[in-house]
């Protein structure tokens, strides 16, 4: 089993490269709105989790590569022990996956995956969101789309300190750190699938 673990600066298209990787790959593909998704369910419902990863449930959850800004909630310890549960599920059925953030690289570190950490220059991640945010109900001004990516990097490296105890985004917690800031994403998934496709040859 391959697992590839995606952690990411908001802004910086982490999650459109772990989505278009994963196409690449044919690897079954998890973000936060697959596995909340999927928690809620597996709330109400016995083996929810192992039907939906054996006959790939994820697909039918609508992708969008934008976000709502819905990290701005306050850390619930509940909320983690569920996902980490939902991520121990998926590990258990034994398929190639790509999964974005969710602290996975540490909760899944007996696992092996490798760990790719997405980065970009501030300036290229406001505009990525300013453009992904056009024509969108809720429009926002520079000054506020910095505002929350500067929360929602806040809100990532706190969970990520009460997870593992370390730094999130720390270079040597990763196989591979990407910079996006002058990439087209499609075109940096195509060259980061060829790269994971030659790790696991070695």
């Amino acid at each position: 089993m391959k697992i590839i673990t995606i952690g990411r600066e908001f802004g910086s298209g982490g999650r459109e490269l772990g989505k278009r990787l994963a196409d690449e790959l044919n690897f079954d593909y998890y973000d936060q709105e697959i596995m909340d998704a999927i928690t809620e369910k597996k709330a109400h419902t016995s083996g929810y989790v192992e039907s939906a990863v054996a006959f790939h449930a994820w697909r039918t959850f609508p992708l969008a590569f934008h976000h709502s800004f819905a990290d701005e909630h306050a850390i619930h310890t509940n909320e983690l022990i569920a996902q980490k549960e939902v991520l121990e599920e998926i590990v258990k059925e034994g398929k190639d996956c790509i999964i974005i953030g969710q602290d996975a690289d540490v909760i899944l570190k007996k696992e092996n995956p490798f760990r790719i950490f997405v980065c970009a220059d501030l300036g290229a991640r406001i505009r990525r969101c300013m453009e992904r945010a056009e024509g969108k109900e809720k429009e926002f001004s520079e000054k506020e789309m910095k505002r929350n990516i500067k929360r929602i990097d806040k809100y990532r490296a706190q969970t990520r300190e009460l997870v593992s105890g370390s730094k999130w985004g720390q270079r040597d917690g990763y196989d591979l750190i990407l910079n996006s800031t002058d990439w087209e994403i499609k075109a940096l998934a195509k060259a980061t699938a060829d790269f994971i496709r030659s790790w696991y040859k070695d």
